[in-house]
This record gives structure tokens, C-alpha cells and sequence, in this order.
């Protein structure tokens, strides 16, 4: 799935996994999942509201994660599109939006 990243400022709050998304790929019951960036494994807490018209991950380290890659040439913070890949139960590989694609040709 691709999610975008949220910034608010020069800050990033985390990720917006979309409605559409969370009905797909999260059942109500799970109060957290695994996230994969890189060589870091992280859980992140899910908050009620995220089955609720708020459909965000905010993780103070995935919130460096996230500031340490996207900048824009000036220096700036911008929401860019991520890949989101479900990678077992409750567990999703976060990376480029490329790696979706990649993904998507494998199979």
C-alpha cells in the first residue's frame, strides 16, 4: 500500500495510512504493530481514532526515521509517498514508494 508522510511545519507527526488502507490491512482489534525502516524494527501504539477518520501512525522514532529522509533541496520538510508492505502479522516494511512497485512486479 503507499501512505504518505504528514508534516506540520519543519516537523514531521508520521504517517497517513488512508481509510481505504486501514479497512484492507488493519483489523480493529490490534493495538499496535511492527514497523520495519531499514535495519530498525519499531512497534507502534494505534490509537482508537485511527479507525475513526484519523487514520495516522505517529512514533517519535519513526518521526526521526522519517525527518532523517526527506528534505527537499532547500533544506525543507515535505510529505512524500511511502511503501508500506505487509511483511507478516501486524508487520509492514516501510520504505520508498518504489519499493511497492518492485513488490507489485515480483508477483
Amino acid at each position: 500500500m503507499v501512505v504518505k508522510s504528514q508534516c506540520s511545519g519543519h516537523r514531521v507527526t508520521g504517517i497517513l495510512v488512508g481509510e481505504s488502507n486501514v479497512q484492507r490491512y488493519f483489523p480493529r482489534n490490534i493495538t499496535e504493530i511492527e514497523l520495519q525502516l531499514d535495519h530498525l524494527r519499531i512497534e507502534c501504539g494505534l490509537d482508537p481514532h485511527f479507525w475513526n477518520g484519523k487514520p495516522e501512525i505517529s512514533d517519535a522514532r519513526l518521526c526521526l526515521w522519517l525527518e532523517s529522509k526527506e528534505r527537499d533541496a532547500c533544506g525543507r520538510r515535505i510529505p512524500v509517498p511511502l511503501a508500506m508492505i505487509p511483511s507478516g502479522r501486524n508487520s509492514f516494511i516501510l520504505g520508498p514508494a518504489q519499493l511497492e512497485e518492485a513488490q507489485q512486479q515480483a508477483h
